[in-house]
C-alpha cells in the first residue's frame, strides 16, 4: 500500500528506522528523539518495508540494519533511492568485516555504524549524512585504508572462485554453505567481497564475470 505522508514542514530531520528488532528500534527512537531537531517518522522491521517507508515518508535519513529477515538489505538500497531520491542511508550493523561496509557504499549509503558504537556515534553519522557527508566508524575506517592495497582486484583466491562458480551456476547461500562445509555467514561474508573486489553488484554482473574469465562455461 502507498504511503502518501509529507515529510513535516519544520526543518527537522525525519528519520525511518529499519531493524527487525523490537527492542532495538524503540532504544534507537529514544535516543534520536533526545535530540530537538529529529523526528522518527516510522518504523520497519524489513528490508521492503523500508522501501515503503522511504516512498511513502521521503524521510530526511533512513537507518537500515543489514541483517533482517526477507530481502537482503543490501539488494533494496538502489530501491530506496529510486522511492526517495534525497534519502540519504546510514547502515547500522553488527557487521564489522570491511567488505560490507565497502559493497553498502559502492551502493551509495552515507554511514556505517557498528550497534556497539551506535549511543556515542549514531546520531553523529546522521547529522554527517543529512549534509551531504560520508560517515564511517573511525575504527573501521581505519581497517579500510589497511586493506586497500593488500590485493588487486582481480586476484581471486581458491575459495572465491570456488563461490563464484557456485553463484555463477545457480546456487544460493545455503546451498554454497553446505556443498563447502562452511556456515551461511561465511559464504555471505566471501560473495560480499567478491563483490566489492570485482566492482560487480548483481548475480547476472557476477554469472558474466565467471563466463568472461572461463569459471564456468557458456
Amino acid at each position: 500500500m502507498r504511503l502518501d505522508i509529507p515529510e513535516p514542514e519544520t526543518g527537522e530531520l525525519t528519520i525511518v528506522l529499519a531493524d527487525d528488532h523490537k527492542v532495538v528500534r524503540s532504544a534507537l527512537h529514544m535516543l534520536l528523539e533526545a535530540e530537538p531537531d529529529i523526528e522518527v517518522v516510522a518504523e520497519a522491521g524489513t528490508a521492503d518495508d523500508a522501501v515503503r517507508y522511504a516512498r511513502g515518508h521521503k524521510p530526511t535519513v533512513l537507518i537500515l540494519d543489514l541483517d533482517m529477515p526477507g530481502r537482503p538489505s543490501l539488494e533494496a538500497i538502489p530501491d530506496i533511492a529510486e522511492a526517495s531520491p534525497d534519502t540519504h542511508i546510514v547502515i547500522l550493523t553488527m557487521r564489522s568485516e570491511p567488505e560490507f561496509a565497502r559493497q553498502a557504499l559502492k551502493l551509495g549509503v552515507r554511514g556505517y555504524v557498528l550497534k556497539e558504537a551506535a549511543d556515542a556515534e549514531l546520531v553523529q553519522a546522521v547529522r554527517s549524512a543529512a549534509a551531504g557527508e560520508t560517515y564511517l566508524q573511525p575504527a573501521l575506517e581505519a581497517r579500510l585504508a589497511a586493506e586497500a592495497n593488500e590485493q588487486d582486484a582481480d586476484d581471486l583466491t581458491e575459495r572465491e572462485s570456488g563461490i563464484l562458480e557456485l553463484i555463477a551456476l545457480g546456487h544460493t547461500n545455503a546451498e554454497i554453505a553446505e556443498q563447502l562445509f562452511l556456515s551461511i555467514r561465511t559464504v555471505e561474508s566471501h560473495r560480499a567481497n567478491l563483490q566489492s573486489k570485482l566492482d560487480l553488484n548483481t548475480r547476472a554482473e557476477l554469472v558474466r564475470y565467471a563466463l568472461d574469465h572461463g569459471i564456468i562455461g557458456a
